[in-house]
């Protein structure tokens, strides 16, 4: 039986406590949170500046017996400092949180995997791994981008790829690609659908991503190619966030319809 966590994205209107909530009635075992946004006034949840909300937190947590897989987002840009995200990573610790989503904003991959290699080395303290993300219209464009950027960084011990089946069947990955992907380097992965294609500018592959994933199925990226070639022990991030359908009828509803999609897909129903 897999594993499933609760994206961020999923149940993006809701609080921390609230998506906790959500996923223990639903049947999840774990939660995505971002707790700090992936772009100047986006939004986040409320978490590393509110003392009340992590006590709040870690009492449903302890409640509920849901755990926190990954939290979102560091982005690798042209200047980093990995110092800047310390507040991240020690909300991380003390919520004893897996990974971490990493996005790549610069192109150039020598100075990326650089900058990579230094975040690596940073986080090693705090127990998290550094799960970077291929997607289409960053500068790890697919699963061989992101293989080659790990290399080039040495490889570190809580160095990750992250998988998503978004980015998927948006770009030139194969299974094979996928399938070549060592084993140590993938801690969960990212399911939702969509339509498969290579011909979509960066507005349109952001705004999917963002605002109109489709249930498991209702697309055709090959989901069930996809995950049977991952390790069929890989916790799933149900990754699914679609505002128009979602936002009438609430976080907890639409969680639930994604997380029945993704079981049947996957044949765990």
């Amino acid at each position: 039986m897999r594993t499933y966590s609760l994206a961020y994205l999923t149940a993006n209107a809701s609080t921390v406590s609230q998506a906790i909530g959500i996923a223990a009635e639903l049947g999840y075992g774990f939660v995505g949170l971002r707790l700090q946004p992936n772009g100047p006034g986006a939004p986040f949840q409320s978490f590393i500046d509110d003392a009340t909300v992590q006590r709040e937190t870690l009492a449903r947590m302890a409640d509920t017996g849901v755990q926190v897989f990954d939290l979102e987002i560091i982005r690798i840009g042209e200047q980093f400092d990995p110092v800047v995200h310390r507040p991240l990573l020690e909300a991380g610790a003390a919520l004893k949180a897996r990974a971490v989503l990493i996005a790549a904003d610069d192109s150039n991959e020598q100075r990326l995997a650089h900058h990579y290699a230094q975040l690596c080395e940073f986080m090693q303290p705090y127990g998290l791994t550094a799960d970077l993300e291929f997607m289409p219209w960053t500068g790890v464009k697919d699963a061989q981008a992101a293989m080659r950027v790990v290399k080039q960084a040495g490889t570190p011990m809580n160095a990750g790829i992250l998988v998503d089946a978004l980015h998927f069947g948006r770009s030139t990955t194969s299974l094979a690609d996928i399938a070549a992907i060592p084993r140590e380097l993938l801690h969960y992965a990212q399911m939702c659908d969509a339509q498969a294609g290579l011909n979509f500018t960066t507005e349109q592959l952001i705004h999917t991503a963002r605002q109109e994933r489709l249930l498991p199925g209702e697309g055709n990226i090959d989901v069930k190619g996809l995950f049977a070639t991952l390790p069929q022990d890989l916790p799933v991030s149900v990754e699914i966030v679609n505002l128009e359908r979602s936002k009438p009828i609430g976080d907890k509803a639409w969680a639930e319809l994604c997380l029945n999609a993704t079981q049947k897909v996957l044949g765990d129903a």
